[in-house]
């Protein structure tokens, strides 16, 4: 017989009824019924239920058992009595008597319970995370995690991919976030970067000719973290693809993403190919956000005309301005003054002045106005705005809404560019305040025609928008003719259910395009030859069409295992100051490295 076990705690069956079995595992729980021991053994596979009564020779063992000791039973499988069966268990149809009990791992008291999934202060289960591990949802979703990365790669490969490992240790590259620097101890005064992306190392591929490549890639960036966002690293399904349009790339990825999905969607419904496509710019003034949720059925639209020149002065001061907007957010069964209250005071929270709305209601049915016109009928509006901006505009802006009595408009007012942000927060509000929002589906699109610059108010200067290795919609010719913040880039994003679900672009393979596209963007031709020598010299040589995508493999798996943290699908991830708890780090460094790698400590003030 094994040392250790003939069987896993989630193997054994009424086929085994009457057969000596060997079982090792984790104390899960401990039951007394009345002298008789019931013990929950569990392993990676399941849960066996393992009786000793008093007169077995391992009842004294037992009885020094406590939650989480790991121990070896040995027993004899046996039917379970009438009426105590467990159907939600694999081995819930039997359990096995014990006639010895051997001790392999003690455990101390525990700093959090492993039964049960409630909740725990996050720094203990980081500090324990191999405990945190042990718990059924969290062990579930690692597990899930790797059946997701399997299924990724058969896709990827089943699409003619073909799977790549870039260097970790590489050059900085300006990918939007800060990097983090390795210095090198052979090369004093000198440093490696952490990738933030494989996007060189992949593009460099396509110069060498390899068509088509993918990756599970570790990407490094020194940024806050936040929930969607994990600190320090997370994993990338990083594609590139040579000889392709932009459509050539949703072509190859939607079946790969809406597979998974639908693989691992639990039933939930997943968006049909091909995906709506839509630009930027008409996602945000719709959705107020460039990853919008389109479970949400919330459309916003433009409704400056109605509020030009009317009674409500401060709409109407505001649109003398040229590219000051007002935009209405329809809320189909919020016309009610306690919910326009609610979202007002939300609005405050979040740092504005308030949030201005209508409220639409049955003439017919409304005793104020009854009294002073028993014959009235249709919809009223009532609310600051109606009172100041008068019936006939409030009727255009509910046609245009298309909205009923009992429900309400909201409206924020200024220069988009500075309010679109909260606009897509209120929209999110509204839609589940109003319980408008379908939670039970995966709802894709593509993000299309991203600004290929933006302005940096802080610096005074353009800078790239987005990924700095992207085609410029036009070409060399747009960056030489058309003011940089009009120029569009073939650069395309993935969301899904409100996030950033991939990323990607068309590349820039001219080497004059892209000197020109830096220069833009504040970097000299010499600048862009030191740090991305590499790249810039393979342009040169015969430099194919290529272009690609990245999806966040930790967003997926959190979609799919229905969690809002990416800390509940990923090993050992650190906490909301970037530490890991569990092995220490970050951690000062010996008096010995620091001379050996020439670095002397400057720490801040305190």
């Amino acid at each position: 017989m094994h040392r250790y076990r003939t069987h896993t705690c989630g193997a054994l069956t009424l086929a085994e009824d009457g057969a000596d079995v060997r079982l090792s595992g984790w104390c899960h729980r401990i039951r007394d019924h009345g002298g008789l021991l019931f013990i929950d053994l569990r392993d990676h596979y399941g849960l066996t239920q393992c009786v000793v009564d008093p007169d077995s020779p391992a009842f004294a063992e037992a009885e020094k058992l406590r939650s989480e000791f790991v121990i070896r039973v040995d027993g004899r499988v046996r039917k379970r009595p009438p009426g105590t069966e467990n159907p939600e268990m694999s081995t819930g149809l039997v359990e096995v008597y014990v006639r010895e009990i051997e001790v392999l791992g003690p455990a101390g008291d525990l700093p959090l319970p492993v039964f049960g999934d409630q909740p725990y202060p996050e720094d203990t289960r980081l500090r324990y995370r191999f405990l945190d591990l042990r718990r059924e949802k969290l062990h579930q979703n690692i597990m899930l995690r790797g059946q997701i990365i399997d299924s990724l790669r058969r896709r990827m490969k089943g699409q003619g991919f073909f799977e790549f490992q870039t260097p970790i240790l590489t050059a900085s590259s300006p990918e939007g976030a800060r990097d983090f620097l390795v210095p090198s101890r052979l090369h004093p005064g000198k440093f490696y970067a952490l990738p933030q992306a494989p996007q060189q190392y992949k593009q460099l591929l396509m110069m060498a000719g390899f068509d088509r490549y993918f990756q599970i890639a570790p990407c490094f960036r020194d940024e806050d973290p936040r929930a969607d966002r994990l600190p320090g690293e997370f994993y990338q399904l990083d594609v590139e693809m040579s000889f392709v349009e932009q459509n050539d790339v949703f072509t190859a990825m939607e079946p790969v993403l809406r597979g998974v999905f639908e693989e691992f969607s639990s039933g939930k419904p997943v968006t049909p190919s091909p995906w709506a496509r839509i630009p930027y710019a008409e996602a945000m003034r719709k959705f107020g956000s460039d990853k919008p949720d389109l479970r949400n059925p919330l459309v916003m639209q433009n409704v400056s005309e109605h509020f030009r020149g009317s009674g409500f002065k401060l709409f109407a001061r505001l649109l003398e301005t040229e590219k000051n907007e007002v935009w209405a957010l329809p809320a189909p069964g919020g016309g009610q003054r306690t919910f326009a209250d609610r979202m007002n005071s939300w609005a405050q929270s979040e740092g504005q002045p308030g949030l201005g709305y209508i409220l639409f209601f049955d003439r017919a049915k409304d005793e104020t106005t009854l009294a002073a016109d028993p014959n009235a009928t249709g919809v009223g509006a009532r609310g600051p705005l109606a009172n100041n901006i008068g019936p006939e505009r409030a009727e255009a802006i509910r046609t245009a809404l298309a909205l009923k009595a009992g429900d309400a408009a909201f409206f924020v007012a200024g220069d988009p560019e500075k309010f679109a942000k909260f606009a897509g927060l209120a929209r999110t509000k509204v839609g589940q305040e109003l319980k408008l929002v379908d939670e039970g589906r995966f709802e894709f699109c593509w993000i299309v025609d991203f600004p290929m610059f933006e302005w940096n108010e802080e610096e005074k200067k353009l800078d790239f928008s987005h990924n700095p290795f992207s085609m410029p919609q036009g070409g060399l010719e747009a960056l030489t003719s058309k003011d940089p913040l009009t120029i569009k880039a073939f650069q395309y994003d993935v969301a899904c259910n409100g996030y950033e679900l991939a990323s990607g672009g068309i590349r820039n393979h001219r080497p004059e395009a892209m000197v020109k596209a830096f220069e833009i963007a504040g970097y000299g031709e010499q600048t862009v030859i030191e740090r991305f020598g590499g790249m810039y010299r393979a342009f040169h040589y015969g430099a194919p069409p290529h272009g690609g995508m990245a999806a966040g493999v930790d967003r997926i798996v959190m979609l799919l295992a229905g969690e809002q943290n990416l800390r509940e699908v990923a090993l050992f991830p650190m906490n909301q100051r970037a530490e890991d708890l569990l092995m220490g780090a970050p951690a000062p460094a010996t008096p010995k490295q620091l001379r050996e790698l020439h670095i002397r400590n400057v720490l801040p003030e305190k």
